[in-house]
């Protein structure tokens, strides 16, 4: 930047002024912009829509994912509440202020995985033991992973015949609640299934029943009145091996297949922490809706943006592809994510944490509002030019940096966009 600049000091300089014709839009270049989180304790509600008010909102996020699971104050099934659970009351508070702000507020209920945590069972086993894939797996043994029993968190068997009858009431329950149309069922870091011991799964295929899960929960919500769509995370559909992703990010217990078999309006949230791998065109390829998800890396969330606005680039003959946007996961507390990114100081912005992340996110997301502004260019009042730029750095708060070239030997461009007023500034050299 600084080399870009003293080229151009000496030189004589041209105002141009923006023209937006022909500008992409923020919402054609990122449609979907989200934050997932998990829901808000009851007595810091206040708190949470302030963010939303200050933070959510002019930050252009459109999306908001609530990890409500079993905290809220469940009629159908009240011996499934946590301690403490949301009520009707404190839900309606959260639903007005994203109706005011045009958020698509989405409740999350974790189906299938994740219904235990180290030592710790989750409401539903503790409460239906008998929905246990692994019922002879002891969370109390749990010690650290890996561990002799594979257990990292446990699953509920997919083929019991009661479980979905006690799940689909609580979704119902939610979607209700929050007045939804998308739900998130989670299905993450699934280890245990189609596990030997089980009397119902043992030998069937893990993709089979993977699948069938998915497809179960997608049609419960599809046939109600308002057509209701069903999110969820997208690590059991990719191979792990294939890839080389790994265990995690991906699947090396024979989950992957189901990405041929489940239904291709099932959201994909393609959650990639350690690196902006290309996957969200495997997805694509396979015509189901994406949108990336980071969590504590700054520049693997850009990267992540990049991609995705290249990706819709690339594919604007078919409007965009499945490619839709990003989503900043948050695994604390949301009250210790929004005190965090309160507390964020400059230096605290290029290291890695969940509200660095979403700081970088909210940052990229300015710099593609920006950039609406100056697809077009006057060129002293008569020609114009089409800019291709690019961002080189953002060294101070409140000012991003361009630089473009024009279609002309030797013609450079340098452009000031000033965030807190969303003034941009033009200054040409030649």
């Amino acid at each position: 930047m600084n080399k870009l600049c003293s080229v151009i000091a000496p030189l004589f300089f041209v105002l141009l002024i923006a023209i937006p014709v022909g500008a992409v839009t923020l919402d054609e270049a990122l449609p979907l912009r989200g934050l997932c989180l998990q829901a808000p304790q009851r007595q810091r509600i206040d708190d949470f829509i302030k963010f939303i008010d200050e933070v959510l909102a002019p930050g252009k996020i459109n999306t908001l994912i609530l990890r409500v699971d079993f905290g809220y104050e469940y009629t159908s099934h009240p011996e499934l509440r946590a301690r403490s659970p949301l009520t009707k009351a404190d839900v309606k508070k959260l639903v007005e202020a994203c109706k005011k702000h045009k958020i698509n507020l989405i409740p999350h209920l974790q189906l299938l995985g994740h219904q235990s945590w180290a030592k710790t069972t989750g409401k539903l086993l503790e409460v239906y033991p008998e929905f246990d894939e692994t019922p002879h797996v002891k969370t109390e043994n749990y010690t650290s992973w890996p561990n002799s029993d594979g257990l990292y968190c446990k699953s509920y068997c997919p083929l019991h015949p009661e479980v979905h009858k006690v799940m689909y009431a609580l979704i119902d329950e939610l979607m209700d609640v929050f007045e939804a149309t998308d739900f998130h069922g989670g299905m993450d870091e699934v280890f245990y299934i189609a596990n030997e011991k089980c009397p119902r799964c043992a030998g069937k295929n893990p993709a089979e029943l993977f699948a069938g899960e998915v497809t179960k929960a997608r049609n419960h919500l599809a046939e109600k009145k308002v057509q209701r769509k069903l999110w969820i995370w997208g690590d059991r559909l990719i191979d792990g091996r294939t890839t080389r992703i790994g265990m995690w990010e991906a699947s090396m217990n024979g989950t992957a297949p189901a990405i041929d078999l489940i239904p291709k309006d099932v959201f994909i949230c393609d959650w990639h922490y350690e690196k902006a791998h290309t996957t969200p065109l495997l997805f694509n390829e396979k015509g189901l809706n994406v949108a990336s998800c980071p969590w504590k890396k700054p520049q693997v969330a850009a990267e992540q943006i990049a991609n995705m606005v290249k990706f819709r680039k690339e594919a604007e003959e078919k409007n965009g592809g499945q490619f839709q946007g990003i989503i900043q996961t948050v695994w604390g507390s949301a009250e210790g994510f929004i005190r965090a990114y309160r507390d964020l100081t400059p230096e605290q912005e290029t290291g890695e944490s969940e509200a660095a992340c979403f700081k970088r996110v909210l940052g990229e997301i300015a710099i593609l509002r920006a950039i609406e502004k100056f697809y077009e260019v006057k060129w002293g009042g008569d020609s114009h030019l089409e800019f291709n730029i690019k961002v080189v750095e953002k060294p101070a708060e409140w000012t991003v940096y361009f630089e473009g070239k024009v279609p002309a030997p030797g013609n450079h461009a340098l452009v000031w966009i000033r965030k807190a007023t969303g003034e941009v500034v033009f200054a040409a050299g030649q």
